[in-house]
């Protein structure tokens, strides 16, 4: 005979379907990318949130990295200074550093930190320049002049990861605490950089030896040519992809990150789509997952 009290039952399955999930990443680090739409939707900030908090009880170590693009831009264009980009990248001179470190560092860290603690978590905020965490340099970029030459472009304090310390992430996680770091790293003499959210998270990943890298975006993962998603993939055929222009764009970015987190150690590099409900529950809880897995070996 089969019981079922007001729809009890499914939720029973659901649980014990998760059981095994829950068995292998105990203990594991996980690291999360949080940006696009999951960052200002607010069914899906406070999904997000819990699904963090439950990843934490469950016996998880969830690191969250998150982003902030669209909320600089409004925050610049609330003081009437406007954007500008170079290939994606915005110019970030000394005034505009300012306003990257109060929205990064304060205002959307402190309130992804509130979202988890509100939901039951343990959360504490930290830039890179907390505690060594991000050690950086200043981008070096340059493009091809109508002459034929290169010539070098300022970007001012747009940054790049060259060393990652851990140990105030390890202090906080051994306390039970969930970190949450705002992408903002430190040169040798003491200059803050901006730096891209995704990069940070696959190097402090790479330096936690991760267990899993997930990359929260708005898109519903890796698409091939046809347009349909690749739900797994191996290092060498994201290589041919990126050779043969399927992967382009402003993915390509979030793929290097996940490739290069790969091939130095994380187990395995998810780039999902945080516009789902529940998103990170669904890659990890569940058989089927979401999204593209890239990995070492063709899944």
């Amino acid at each position: 005979m089969t019981f079922d009290n007001d729809g009890a039952l499914p939720v029973a399955r659901v649980l014990t379907d998760a059981l095994p999930y829950i068995k292998r990443y105990r203990g594991k680090t996980i690291v999360v990318k949080y940006g696009g739409n999951a960052m200002t939707d607010g069914d899906l900030k406070n999904g997000f949130a819990r699904d963090v908090v439950l990843m934490k009880l469950v016996g998880m170590n969830p690191v969250v990295v998150h982003g902030g693009g669209p909320q600089i831009g409004q925050a610049l264009a609330r003081l009437g200074k406007e954007s500008t980009f170079v290939n994606g990248m915005r110019v970030t001179d000394a005034e505009t550093m300012d306003v990257v470190e109060m929205v990064l560092g304060g205002l959307i860290n402190k309130e992804i930190v509130n979202l988890i603690n509100t939901q039951g978590g343990g959360a504490v905020g930290l830039t890179g320049k907390d505690g060594g965490l991000i050690r950086a340099r200043k981008l070096a970029m340059s493009r091809l002049a109508p002459d034929g030459s290169l010539e070098d472009i300022d970007l001012g304090h747009v940054g790049e990861v060259i060393s990652v310390n851990t140990a105030a992430v390890d202090l906080l996680v051994s306390g039970d605490f969930i970190p949450v770091i705002a992408p903002i790293g430190v040169d040798e003499q003491g200059a803050s950089y901006n730096i891209n959210a995704d990069l940070v998270a696959g190097a402090v990943a790479e330096k936690l030896q991760a267990e899993k890298l997930v990359l929260l975006t708005n898109t519903p993962g890796i698409l091939d040519s046809n347009g349909e998603l690749m739900p797994g993939i191996g290092t060498q055929e994201v290589e041919e992809l990126i050779t043969k222009g399927v992967i382009h764009g402003g993915m390509l970015p979030k793929i290097r990150t996940a490739l290069d987190a790969v091939q130095a150690g994380v187990k395995r590099a998810h780039i999902i789509d945080g516009r789902v409900e529940h998103a990170l529950l669904l890659e990890i809880f569940t058989k089927r997952g979401l999204g593209t897995l890239i990995s070492q070996r063709q899944q």
